[in-house]
């Protein structure tokens, strides 16, 4: 494999397992084990287990920030649409985990954030870019007239992302979507006010 291909198989393979362990919980030997690479690899491309965390972080934010920009900038479809495209494939994927894995972004956040000041400020970077993505959507919505004028296109995005990874993590816990779906009906409804 070239340097690049090798890294980011060390990353993808970390990320994997990460879901569905936890950052603490997976080792270094695991990781380098399930990717088939050399231990010695893994200090070539990483500082530290810390420096390997954070280029996980930035991996996956960079694959989900392509993701939501497909999808909230698909200018085929309707804004409102597109936040239902979004939260259609966030049932997507928590029905193909079976539950397990959720949010890695946000499994992160409860695991990390409290622990180091470099994970919070770069979780705290991802979180802010995917709220902005939001924010632009529901504004765009709302100069179309799609949803009720009132709305704050900052305050609705902001209730978007926490409320939506809450209900990822009921849904974790309860193993259903139910509360996933509940979350988008209270969101449309008394948030956009869209029946």
């Amino acid at each position: 494999m070239a340097s690049n291909d090798t890294r980011h198989h060390i990353i993808e393979t970390g990320a994997d397992l990460i879901g569905q362990k936890g950052f603490g919980a997976t080792g270094i030997n695991a990781v380098l084990t399930a990717a088939g690479v050399p231990k010695g690899s893994f200090y070539h491309y990483f500082s530290s287990k810390n420096d390997f965390g954070l280029a996980v972080i930035d991996s996956f934010a960079e694959e989900y920030d392509a993701t939501l920009d497909r999808i909230l900038n698909d200018s085929s479809r309707s804004c409102v649409d597109r936040l239902r495209a979004y939260f259609d494939t966030g049932f997507e994927t928590m029905t193909s985990c079976e539950y397990t894995r959720g949010c890695l972004i946000g499994n992160l956040g409860q695991e990390l954030a409290g622990q180091s000041e470099a994970f919070r400020t770069r979780l705290d970077k991802v979180f802010s870019g995917w709220e902005k993505r939001f924010e632009r959507c529901i504004a765009e919505a709302q100069t179309a007239g799609d949803i009720d004028a009132h709305v704050d296109p900052a305050d609705a995005a902001s209730f978007l992302l926490s409320g939506w990874e809450g209900a990822i993590l009921r849904s974790k816990v309860l193993k259903s979507t139910e509360p996933m779906e509940r979350f988008v009906r209270v969101f449309f409804k008394q948030c956009l006010g869209i029946n």
